[in-house]
């Protein structure tokens, strides 16, 4: 079938919408009619070639509609079913069988391949193939192909448009708070950056019952903004120095949980620093390949910190984006608060605004 996709030509290329063919599913995928898909910090990673995605290419990986077609293989969907699409695992490997997808052996394949594990791809353009496949979705189109492991059937009484950045950046923040940090009621945390994954971290924190609840950020509407969900304390970032001096003056005596959603190897610095014996220092930011940190060993030591990366919000997506939902149903989950609506073909606009600020979580509508 014909469908509109916007394509990245080259590394940093803007991004391009264009006719493209889309094969059927294969026996163990699903064709879903994308109906919303956020753009992410990671789509804007791989197009500027910090991640190594082939291009040209079509990227997106928060997307969310209803299935059209199943494969053979598949029979926990059908067509009619409201999906949020996430990332893929093998659900083979040690990590899938202990019910962390988010750091299965074939991830990084699976999401940067730029084709099915067997080569394949399921899009092409004037008879050649077209690098797609991004997280197995790649839904900055019209439609997408999604795998059987990677479509989340949701409740369809719930705009089906909003729900794409709970396949990624709001399940990742979220999860980042109360399953991989484990904050508990009457803790404190810093949440450093606070963008969507952050501000969805500040989100985690107050179900978590966190007391004391830092939001960083060098925007002061963003900080606003993290009031209103919930942060009992914001800290416009200057210097380094200026930001250790202003975490110290919140919690003298250290933090028992920090989080960095920037991915600066100052900041992450900076978050490990200011933890309190014991805590913990949760690192979701991504940066390009290679980047590194340099860390106290003795501060590591001597009062038992942890330092520890964090994919998915250790979220198993299945039992995690159903009860988002929930979440975003009752009012618990305040997703509107950061969304901005954008039309496929206006997907440059949306990257700007992205990348300077003005959109929290910019979500394209192709229709």
């Amino acid at each position: 079938m014909r469908i509109a996709a916007a394509i990245t030509h080259a590394t940093g290329a803007p991004f391009a919408l264009e006719q493209v063919e889309l094969g059927g599913p294969a026996p163990d995928e699903v064709l879903v009619r994308i109906a919303g898909t956020g753009i992410c910090h990671t789509d804007l990673l791989a197009r500027d070639g910090d991640y190594p995605m082939p291009l040209p290419a079509v990227l997106g990986h928060e997307g969310a509609g209803v299935v059209e077609a199943v494969g053979a293989q598949v029979d926990e969907l059908a067509p009619g079913d409201h999906v949020v699409l996430t990332y893929r695992s093998c659900g083979r490997c040690p990590s899938c069988a202990s019910a962390s997808p988010g750091y299965c052996r074939d991830i990084f394949q699976l999401t940067y391949g730029g084709a099915r594990p067997d080569g394949t791809s399921a899009l092409s353009q004037d008879g050649a193939p077209l690098h797609g496949h991004f997280f197995s979705q790649s839904s900055f189109a019209e439609y997408a192909i999604a795998h059987r492991r990677n479509a989340v059937k949701v409740r369809d009484d719930v705009p089906i448009e909003a729900l794409g950045p709970l396949g990624c950046g709001v399940q990742t923040g979220v999860g980042a708070v109360i399953y991989s940090l484990g904050a508990r009621p009457g803790t404190s945390i810093a949440i450093l950056g606070t963008g969507a994954v952050g501000l969805s971290a500040v989100t985690g924190a107050v179900l978590a019952g966190c007391t004391t609840i830092v939001a960083v950020d060098l925007k002061p509407s963003r900080l606003t903004l993290a009031r209103e969900l919930g942060a009992t304390h914001t800290i416009r970032a200057g210097g380094v120095e200026d930001l250790a001096a202003q975490l110290r003056d919140v919690a003298p005596d250290g933090l028992d949980f920090t989080l960095d959603t920037t991915g600066r190897p100052e900041i992450v610095r900076t978050a490990v620093d200011a933890l309190a014996p014991m805590g913990a220092c949760g690192l979701i930011g991504g940066s390009r390949l290679g980047t590194e940190v340099s860390l106290d060993m003795n501060t590591i030591l001597f009062g038992g910190r942890t330092f520890r990366g964090i994919i998915g919000g250790d979220s198993v997506p299945q039992l995690t984006i159903p009860l988002l939902v929930d979440l975003y149903a009752s009012g618990r989950l305040p997703l509107d608060k950061l969304i901005t609506y954008y039309p496929l073909d206006r997907i440059d606009e949306a990257v700007a605004d992205t990348e300077s600020g003005a959109a929290v979580k910019a979500v394209l509508r192709p229709a």
